[in-house]
Order: C-alpha cells, then sequence, then structure tokens
C-alpha cells in the first residue's frame, strides 16, 4: 500500500534532535535497572529470581505494549502517544522507589514500567523517523536514533550509580522520573501520522497483521529477533551482578554498561550506514553470530577489569545495530504506514527473549549459585539466529501493494 506522508510543520532536523533526546532518555533510563539489582535484593529481602521476574514483567509488558502503541501512533499520531508513555513510565520508576514487597515491585517495576516504556519507546521514534525521512535515508537514520538510545545508556549507567552513591537507590529513582517528564514537551514536536493515499483505506489491525504474518521473510525476522532480546536483557539485568560474584566491584559493573553504550553508538550508526549498502538479512546473521563468538571468548578467560571492558566493547558493537536493520526490513517489506505497529510485533518476539533471559538468569542462579548455563545458551541461541536471517528475502511484499524493491 502507498502512503502519504505529510509535509512535517516541524523542521526535520529538530524532529531527529527530538526524537533522538526521547530515546537517550527512555533507553537510558532501562539501561540502568540492572545497577539496582543488588540494593533491592539486599534491602527489600528479594531473591534474585524475584527480582529477575520483576524484570522478566517488565520486558513482557513492554513488548506487548509496543504493538499497540504502534498502532495508536499509527493511525492517531506519534506526538500524543509518547507524551502518554512518559507520563506513565515516569509513574512506574516512581513507584519502584516505594514498593516495600514483591508484589509491590512487580507491579510497579514490572507492568507500569514495562508499559511505559512500550509506549515511549524508540520503536516509536522510528516510526515518525519514518514517515517523514526520505526512503534512501532510513537505515542511517534508524542507525542515529538507535546511537542516540546507546548514547542514553552509556550516560544514564554512570549516573545512575553516582545517584544510587549519593542519595540511595530509592531517591536514585526519584530522580531518574523526573526526567523522564521531558519526553513529555519533546513528544509535540514528533507530532503528525502517516496518511494513507488517495483510494487506499487503512487496514484494520489484524487485517494488516494477517497479511504482514503471511510474508515469510518477516515471520522468520520477527523469530529471529528474540535471540536479540535474550542476549540484551541477561547481559544488562544480570552483568553488573555477576561481575560482583567474580570480585569485581560494583562500579566496574556499572561502566561495563556504559562501555555497552558507547561502543554501540558506533555500532549502530556503522550498522544503519552498511543498511543502506549490502544486504540487512546477511548483516543481521553476521551480527548474531559475532555475538556468540564474543560470549564464547568472554568465557574462556578469567574475568578481570580487562575483559570485562573488552566484553562490553565488543558486544556494544553488536548492541543495538540490529534495531536499524530489523525496522528497515519492516519498512522495506511493509512500507512505512504500518511500520510502528508492525515493527512492534517483531519487537514483541525480541521482549519475549528479554523475559526469558532475565527470568532464567535468576532462576538459573539461584539453583546453581552461577550463571554458567545462561551464558552457554546465549552462545546457541546467537548461532541459531544466524541462520535463521540467512534465508530472509530482502524485497517488498506485494499483498500491500507496494512496487517491488
Amino acid at each position: 500500500m502507498s502512503t502519504v506522508a505529510a509535509r512535517p510543520a516541524v523542521p526535520l532536523p529538530l524532529i531527529i534532535i527530538a526524537g533522538c533526546i526521547i530515546a537517550a532518555i527512555g533507553f537510558g533510563t532501562r539501561g540502568s535497572f540492572g545497577l539496582f539489582t543488588l540494593p533491592i535484593t539486599e534491602d527489600l529481602g528479594l531473591s534474585r529470581e524475584q527480582w529477575g521476574m520483576a524484570m522478566a514483567i517488565q520486558n513482557l509488558a513492554w513488548g506487548i505494549a509496543q504493538p499497540f502503541a504502534g498502532g495508536f501512533a499509527d493511525r492517531y499520531g506519534t506526538g500524543r502517544v509518547l507524551a502518554f508513555g512518559g507520563v506513565v513510565y515516569a509513574l512506574g520508576v516512581l513507584g519502584m522507589a516505594f514498593s516495600p514487597d514483591t508484589l509491590t515491585m512487580t507491579m510497579t517495576a514490572g507492568i507500569v514500567t514495562g508499559v511505559g516504556i512500550g509506549i515511549a519507546s524508540f520503536g516509536l521514534v522510528m516510526a515518525a523517523f519514518g514517515r517523514v525521512v526520505p526512503p534512501e535515508k532510513r537505515s542511517f537514520v534508524f542507525g542515529i536514533a538507535t546511537a542516540a538510545s546507546s548514547a542514553g545508556q552509556f550516560i544514564f549507567a554512570p549516573l545512575g550509580q553516582g545517584f544510587i552513591s549519593a542519595f540511595g537507590w530509592q531517591m536514585a529513582l526519584v530522580w531518574i522520573a523526573a526526567i523522564l517528564l521531558l519526553i513529555i514537551p519533546l513528544s509535540a514536536l514528533l507530532r503528525g501520522r502517516t496518511m494513507s493515499a488517495p483510494g487506499h483505506a487503512d487496514l484494520p489491525f489484524m487485517e494488516a497483521l494477517s497479511k504482514a504474518w503471511g510474508y515469510g521473510s518477516y515471520r522468520l525476522l520477527v523469530i529471529g529477533f528474540f535471540v536479540c532480546g535474550f542476549h540484551l536483557a541477561f547481559i544488562n539485568v544480570h552483568m553488573p551482578a555477576y561481575l560482583v560474584q567474580c570480585g569485581l566491584s560494583p562500579e566496574v559493573g556499572s561502566w561495563t554498561i556504559a562501555v555497552i553504550g558507547l561502543f554501540n553508538i558506533a555500532g549502530s550508526l556503522l550498522s544503519g550506514w552498511l543498511g543502506s549498502r549490502l544486504p540487512k538479512q546477511l548483516l543481521l546473521a553476521a551480527i548474531y553470530f559475532l555475538r556468540a563468538l564474543a560470549i564464547g571468548a568472554f568465557l574462556l578467560f578469567p574475568v578481570s577489569e580487562l575483559t570485562a571492558y573488552t566484553f562490553a566493547a565488543a558486544m556494544g558493537l553488536l548492541w543495538l545495530s540490529t534495531v536499524p536493520l530489523t525496522a528497515g526490513l519492516v519498512t522495506l517489506f511493509f512500507g512505512p504506514r504500518y511500520m510502528g505497529m508492525l515493527y512492534g510485533i517483531a519487537f514483541f518476539s525480541h521482549q519475549l527473549g528479554s523475559f526469558v533471559g532475565v527470568w532464567l538468569g535468576g532462576y538459573v542462579y539461584d539453583l546453581t549459585g552461577a550463571y554458567d548455563l545462561v551464558w552457554y545458551l546465549g552462545i546457541i541461541l546467537g548461532l541459531a539466529s544466524a541462520a535463521i536471517h540467512i534465508p530472509i528475502n530482502e524485497r517488498s511484499d506485494d499483498r500491500f501493494g507496494l512496487k517491488p524493491a
């Protein structure tokens, strides 16, 4: 289906800047939650599995909310949906600060915060970019948005640790919630939606999804994205605690997360640039294969500050570099009109992987006292995802009335 994007009322550079700041705040906040694993579990007496379950539910709620948020943004406009998401996200993080037990923490950190992340996500930012950016520049601009998310992780990891050290974990969350409210005014610059071309009616949610799911390459893309979520969530939530278990300081854990974010700025930009020049599905296969190699190499050597930072740098280059390529393929398959919703479906698979990675990490640790089994599973899944992406066909799906790519 062809689409018509109205000329934006806001200059394109301002749209990109505002979207990148939103992506940095939203993802940076989410990336800092692993720093709270030890202080929250020790202060509230939670087991690692209980905390991991709250974070797992957060990822699942994020994944469930995002397709619906994308659908509303496609139909009613990105700006107002992002503003609402910023409010929900801030309320969830604020609620985390005053949750006294497992059930309340699961509700605030898990459900409310997860829904807020899903509504105020960088997926909606990329949908807004897809609406106003010319097709030949989309992969690169998606890479810029992804790099901004990583910059947020680089900033919020030491910032969050600094807040925890200076004010304690509860007031640290209060300060972070206040920062999240900046999403509300910034979202006004991303207002607008993609219009259907004259003579083309909007497809209902389930009809558009049914058409998309009938395309085999989209199914493979969605399945493969599960592994990305598994890797990211497990490492993000459990890596700081794993390094402390190995004898390193909490500060090393926070800087490890920050290094991942720093190097992913380069990885995301490179991925977006390469995505406009090389087959996206083969780049994705290479990324998952290299992740498996990086994890395997990390396990071969004794854990030290050097190996932790080296692993973080390697994973950082591969961290969110899948996102501009995946979003680029979704837009290529189906056009920008349903990009928010259909990328949201792919991201739901990503968040199912996140749920499994976070929960399984806590469960295996409580059961065995170590994370080794989950690391090994990460290698196997990386190799499997690499194989899944190779057969993907980089062309438009004619069910949506698009011209072949």
